[in-house]
């Protein structure tokens, strides 16, 4: 097909706003009237692969996520669910961080169509509900937990052998093969500090040896009254999971 073919077929599918633009043998930009929320435009080529075609980003829509979103964070929990589901959903392939779509014969238009619509729903990602933004949260820290705790030293959603009903319950207990055990409580929100405090209160009646270590999602949004009370009963606090995962990792992990 033509190069004017192409771009009927891509304007007739897509919009009547994009354009193409040769950059060399076999490789066009091609220009969309789609952004990303703050105003940069979405990055697509359209280029020969073989005896075939392909659409790239170039790896532009990952590495644009990891402005807001840390890269390890992408390949993971959550938001690795909500990527992989837009991938299979409109054809697409993620190759080392490149997003690709090969062009199916010359259904250019349909190609360029399904791959835009991709790459917006893998932008969503940033833009996570509140209630997704704490699932996310809770896996991150659970998967930094796994990833430097021994897992016959780590357990997740633990409770004291006095509360059998699970009443006052710590989001990790790490086992220390010589020491005492550290307690762990993972904290988006003035509810969540409120319960770990009355955990740790109750872990008080009860003399329970141990290491009291919370990690707040953004303690800057926790009411200081709140705060306080957790503070007079808490060994350690790191203030985010974000800005302190090397700290967190080698704190816990020795």
């Amino acid at each position: 097909m033509e190069p004017v073919e192409m771009l009927q077929s891509l304007r007739a599918k897509v919009s009547a706003q994009v354009d193409l633009v040769p950059e060399g043998l076999g490789r066009y930009r091609v220009l969309t009237p789609f952004q990303f929320d703050d105003g940069d435009h979405l990055v697509v080529v359209l280029r020969r692969d073989g005896a075939s075609w392909q659409l790239s980003d170039e790896g532009h829509t990952l590495m644009h996520l990891t402005y807001s979103i840390d890269d390890a964070d992408l390949h993971r929990g959550t938001r690795r669910r909500i990527i992989d589901a837009a991938l299979a959903g409109f054809f697409m392939e993620d190759r080392e961080g490149e997003l690709l779509l090969s062009v199916p014969g010359e259904q250019y238009g349909d190609a360029l169509f399904n791959f835009v619509q991709g790459l917006l729903r893998i932008s969503d990602v940033s833009y996570l509900s509140r209630e997704y933004a704490r699932s996310t949260f809770l896996e991150d820290l659970r998967s930094l937990l796994r990833e430097s705790i021994p897992s016959d030293r780590l357990t997740f959603d633990w409770h004291d052998p006095r509360d059998p009903g699970g009443k006052y319950v710590a989001d990790a207990r790490i086992d220390r093969p010589a020491g005492t055990p550290t307690t762990v409580f993972a904290l988006s929100n003035d509810d969540r500090v409120r319960d770990a405090t009355i955990t740790l209160l109750q872990f008080e009646k009860w003399q329970l040896s141990h290491e009291a270590v919370a990690i707040f999602e953004d303690q800057e949004s926790i009411t200081r009254k709140v705060l306080a009370r957790l503070s007079d009963v808490c060994d350690k606090q790191f203030s985010s999971l974000a800005s302190n995962r090397d700290r967190i990792a080698r704190y816990l992990s020795t």
